[in-house]
């Protein structure tokens, strides 16, 4: 069961600590980005003296304990790797605690017909995605309550909403892009309920950059007088997470909330049940994979939740679930690749990357991609490959790439480098890429290019799905 908002904003705050810099310098920007985070989330007060954070009964070690049992962390009162994992996460800027004792009573909407405006747009959606993000993100609430939620145009509402960068109004200004994602207020008189977007983030209707109608259903529970969960798998956990807005069914956690507050809807909607995709073909030329990798002479092609499986004996590509190959593996996998001298293929989500030997995930995972030498500045990895002459891997984002000794288990000192330097011709961003008969093979967008690492050059510009016998 979730506990109650009162009247704070929701924000998602993302703060990062650099390598490749002395230990102890190390430790005291960890130290002090958790000591921010602790004073956000979890009250603390403290006059920052470094050395009260290594003293095991000081306040910072006990509001650590207190956010690792929220998270269901080991509860250690120490900055170990997993706990400055979950401070570096994007997450909402609402306490994990709660503050009664200066807000008393339990905020709600004393009655069933609430109103909202949209008063301004972002211009990273049409207009039209946008009113159907949120208007999806109401009935989320509306499915399962009494509650009616209508839009008016001319005349303040109670619930408004607006997009704004910065400073925009109100007392919790925007920190730019990866910051703080949106923040709402509990029910209430004047800026009560109100629920404000930054502008700086890049919203979207599918999983790339955020997508509004996840975190506007989040912000209106806040804007209904939720508080916090600490099921991961509910809405309103503190951290975003994507999940497929045509799949997305209201959490029991969530449901139990939202109705102690407001009580059920008499004839409740019955939930819709998921629609199955239609499988694509095999040769859909709009297709754009997420990752591609080879796996003991097969080829996998990840898209969303499913992939293509090319295997060389067989003469049709199989399509399949994810789930149904690794249930425990989440969808959309962003980078996958394959090392032939370890016979492991390495997948990547974020943050967390998996290890599969043949069809079977390695015990252990999955794993933290800090532990590859990243920076915390890297969230996500875009594409990944494997060089078996060079035994050098080549991690893609962004524009930059970073070069791994696997024999050595380390990050090259030269990277980052920059992917245009390295690998003229085939642009500067990579979506996913593999190895095969001494070439490696880049995708961007609609493009595969052949590279030969010989030549530096490319060698063939070929169709993104000419190894599917397309």
């Amino acid at each position: 069961m979730m506990r109650l908002l009162l009247l704070l904003s929701l924000a998602i705050t993302c703060s990062y600590a650099f390598p490749a810099v002395p230990e102890t310098d190390s430790e005291e920007s960890d130290g002090k980005l958790a000591e921010e985070y602790l004073k956000k989330y979890y009250n603390l007060q403290t006059d920052g003296n470094r050395q009260s954070r290594k003293k095991s009964s000081s306040p910072f070690s006990e509001k650590i304990r207190q956010m690792q049992d929220f998270f269901g962390l080991e509860v250690t009162g120490k900055l170990d790797a997993d706990t400055i994992e979950i401070m570096q996460q994007p997450r909402c800027g609402i306490t994990d605690v709660g503050q009664y004792s200066s807000f008393p009573g339990s905020p709600v909407w004393r009655k069933k017909e609430i109103t909202y405006r949209i008063l301004n747009y972002t211009p990273d959606m049409a207009t039209a995605d946008v009113d159907r993000a949120i208007q999806k993100a109401f009935k989320v609430w509306s499915d399962v309550t009494p509650l009616t939620f209508t839009r008016i145009y001319n005349e303040v509402s109670d619930i408004e909403i607006s997009f704004g960068a910065q400073v925009h109004g109100d007392f919790y200004p925007f920190d730019g892009p990866y910051g703080t994602l949106a923040h709402a207020f509990a029910p209430g008189n004047s800026i009560g309920g109100d629920a404000h977007f930054d502008e700086d983030e890049t919203w979207t209707a599918g999983s790339a950059g955020f997508n509004l109608f996840l975190v506007a259903a989040h912000e209106f529970g806040h804007s209904l007088g939720l508080f916090h969960s600490n099921d991961p798998s509910a809405l309103m956990y503190p951290t975003y997470s994507y999940v497929d807005p045509n799949e997305f069914q209201l959490p029991e956690d969530d449901t139990n909330g939202i109705q102690a507050l407001y009580g059920a809807r008499e004839n409740p909607t019955e939930p819709a049940k998921p629609t199955t995709p239609t499988k694509p073909t095999t040769c859909e030329p709009n297709v754009i994979y997420d990752s591609v990798t080879t796996l003991r002479g097969e080829m996998l092609f990840f898209k969303e939740k499913h992939f293509w499986r090319k295997i060389p004996q067989n003469s049709e590509v199989e399509y399949h679930l994810i789930k149904s190959f690794w249930p425990s593996l989440p969808s959309g996998i962003q980078a996958a690749y394959e090392c032939q001298e370890k016979d492991q293929v390495l997948l990547f989500k974020g943050t967390k990357y998996w290890a599969l030997s043949g069809y079977d995930i390695v015990k252990d995972f999955p794993k933290s991609i800090y532990k590859l030498g990243f920076p915390r500045t890297v969230k996500k990895i875009d594409a990944a490959v494997n060089n078996k002459e060079t035994g050098k891997t080549y991690f893609f984002v962004d524009d930059n790439y970073w070069s791994y000794d696997e024999e050595k288990q380390l990050m090259d000192k030269t990277s980052p480098r920059k992917i245009s330097e390295d690998f003229p011709g085939i642009g500067h961003k990579v979506h996913a890429a593999f190895q095969s008969n001494g070439f490696l093979y880049f995708f961007n967008g609609h493009r595969q290019y052949e590279f030969s690492t010989k030549l530096n050059r490319v060698t063939r510009l070929l169709k993104k799905n000419s190894w599917l016998n397309c």
